[in-house]
């Protein structure tokens, strides 16, 4: 098994999730995005939006993060489940996965974006910054009573957790306006799948 990935990227690391809760081994090829290494021919023969990660599986390629994590889940059925098996449950366990990747991890990358730049543009980055900030309100209402997104650890929890164990880093706090929020980030940090993602963002 081989992960086709770029060390920050929140899509890689969702995928790592899976894979050290599977405890699946497998070889890493880095893609350098920044020389562009991902619009090469090669790559490109692999996925042809030129995206990363993208992992390959005795002859099976799959590319997008979400797709390739359901296909580990099927292809690796052992503990942990990482769906519900509610047909209900489960399709809602997917809505919050979508969520996750457009309206949590796509503004988070902008905020990274703004504080790189040489000159930063504080319009964008207050705007990327609040739009976080009320995804964590919606969080804070879906935790409620609850230890994990579904009745276990599962894809949605998986979804968030890149850019919620960096949320510091990216000047939002996590404080005590959100209890279930904080609370659910401490066990997911807990879990040493998300917690070995710590290092990786120091």
């Amino acid at each position: 098994m081989t992960l086709y990935d770029y060390p920050g990227c929140p899509f890689g690391k969702k995928v790592r999730i899976v894979l050290a809760e599977k405890e699946l081994s497998f070889d890493t090829v880095i893609v350098d995005l920044a020389k562009g290494q991902q619009r090469g021919e090669e790559f490109r023969r692999l996925n042809p939006f030129g995206k990363v990660p993208v992992l390959v599986d005795e002859g099976s390629v799959v590319y997008e993060s979400t797709i390739i994590n359901e296909y580990l889940n099927d292809e690796y059925p052992h503990d942990p489940e990482l769906l519900p098996e509610d047909s209900g449950e489960r399709a809602r366990v997917r809505l919050l996965v979508d969520f996750a990747d457009r309206a949590f991890t796509l503004p988070s990358m902008a905020i990274e974006r703004e504080l790189a730049a040489a000159e930063r543009d504080e319009s964008k980055l207050s705007m990327a910054r609040e739009a976080v900030t009320k995804c964590l309100t919606v969080l804070e209402r879906e935790l409620a009573g609850k230890e994990f997104l579904s009745e276990q650890f599962s894809l949605a929890d998986v979804a968030f957790a890149p850019t919620l164990v960096q949320l510091d880093r990216l000047g939002i706090v996590v404080d005590g306006s959100l209890p279930s929020v904080q609370a659910w980030r401490g066990r997911l940090t807990s879990r040493p799948s998300i917690g070995n993602l710590l290092k990786l963002v120091a």
